[in-house]
């Protein structure tokens, strides 16, 4: 069977509606965005073994809290917070209007050291800062013996959760970025006999469909 984790990305935040810059500004759910959090708890009690042990780790941001906390309830377990899992952080764009900071970002180069980029926004985290530190939070969950982990988080950061998984080398990450949608649930796995690693399902919403 192996192991398989779920990494899930907060649904629809006040920030969303708004138009403001998420990172780490601490953006709730909306109404629409906690309906969907409880559909993502059911997709997942409808994966996941009801006998089996699943552990759930969650960003401590407000609007992946909620999601971790209903997904918690619904498993019968409770959510650890974890700080490294947050979204990079856009320093002083944070909380304000999306156009406030596409006016003031700079583009990072074609070609180059793309991870210690300076996008021209004071207070910004660095890519490469960003990236390590999800890599320490994957390295520490998934040092542990769990068959079943949650992992609640957001849109940007996904991408490095995949690659901390599938032990991409950090100095290749400039590049690469998968596309994701709030509210998704991402499914990868690692196989018992060889200990391969993958991704079997990437950002699925189907489970927002539903009434």
């Amino acid at each position: 069977m192996g192991r398989k984790l779920y990494v899930v990305t907060h649904p629809q935040a006040t920030h969303h509606v708004d138009g403001l810059v998420g990172g780490w500004y601490d953006s709730d759910l909306t109404e629409q965005g906690l309906r969907d959090a409880r559909n993502i708890a059911g997709a997942l009690r409808a994966r996941i073994p009801a006998t089996a042990a699943v552990e759930v780790v969650s960003s401590d941001l407000l609007r992946a809290r909620r999601t971790a906390a209903v997904i918690a309830e619904t498993l019968d377990t409770v959510e650890v917070l974890d700080p490294r899992l947050r979204e990079k952080s856009y320093g002083e764009a944070e909380g304000r209007p999306q156009s406030w900071l596409d006016e003031r970002f700079v583009v990072p180069p074609a070609f180059g050291n793309r991870l210690a980029h300076d996008e021209g926004l004071p207070g910004a985290e660095p890519k490469g800062v960003f990236v390590r530190r999800i890599y320490e939070a994957m390295e520490a969950i998934t040092s542990g013996s769990a068959g079943h982990q949650v992992i609640v988080t957001h849109g940007f950061a996904l991408t490095f959760v995949i690659a901390a998984w599938i032990k991409m080398p950090i100095e290749s990450l400039g590049y690469v970025n998968f596309a994701t949608k709030a509210g998704s649930i991402t499914t990868l796995h690692e196989d018992d006999r060889f200990h391969n690693r993958g991704v079997s399902e990437l950002s699925d919403t189907r489970h927002l469909m539903q009434v």
